[in-house]
């Protein structure tokens, strides 16, 4: 895996995977109002599980333990201090978590980041294309916002809500995903 020119992650066995957060950044900067990591009762698993982020040790490094463990959600620990998100009953509930991941999409990154391959891949990345990828709703949801206010790719006022759960998904616009987003855009509108 390389990072590529504009920042996106290049895995080269999944090249339609384009991240451009690593899992470092996503808890450096804030994300999960500091809970992704904290203990949890898995109903998939059916186990109390905790401290499972020490599979990463060696990223969290200078990342303060409230950004990955806190038993209390905090918006100010989110990289654009606002609240996002739901909550893993609700993931659960609609079957998004599997049992070799019981945290979630962030825990699979994590080891698809570190070279795990695993029969889950194909979902978990069909699910972040579908919300952060090219096409993602998410993603086209910013730029549609970003467009409309007539304003800049990377004008935090627009749109914090979105912009924290697309980090939740390692992903930060770019100026290059918002102009070709832009032409798409309109492509549609004048071609129809």
């Amino acid at each position: 895996m390389d990072r590529g020119f504009f920042g996106e992650f290049f895995f080269f066995d999944r090249p339609e995977f384009r991240p451009n957060l690593s899992p470092r950044e996503m808890f450096l900067e804030g994300s999960f109002g500091g809970t992704y990591w904290k203990p949890i009762f898995s109903s998939v698993t059916g186990e109390n599980l905790a401290c499972q982020h020490l599979e990463f040790a060696e990223w969290w490094g200078g990342i303060p333990d409230e950004n990955l463990v806190s038993e209390k959600y905090a918006k100010k620990r989110n990289r654009y201090g606002v609240r996002s998100g739901t909550d893993l009953a609700m993931w659960e509930s609609k079957g998004w978590i599997r049992e070799q991941d019981p945290y979630g999409w962030v825990q699979w990154y994590c080891r698809f980041f570190s070279g795990r391959r695993s029969p889950d891949d194909d979902r978990q990345i069909k699910r972040w294309l579908a919300f952060a990828g090219p096409k993602g709703r998410f993603r086209n949801q910013l730029i549609n916002k970003v467009i409309s206010k007539d304003s800049q790719h990377d004008d935090e006022e627009i749109s914090p809500v979105i912009r924290q759960s697309l980090h939740h998904w390692a992903y930060r616009l770019t100026i290059e995903d918002f102009e070709a987003g832009s032409i798409e855009r309109w492509k549609k509108h004048v071609i129809g």
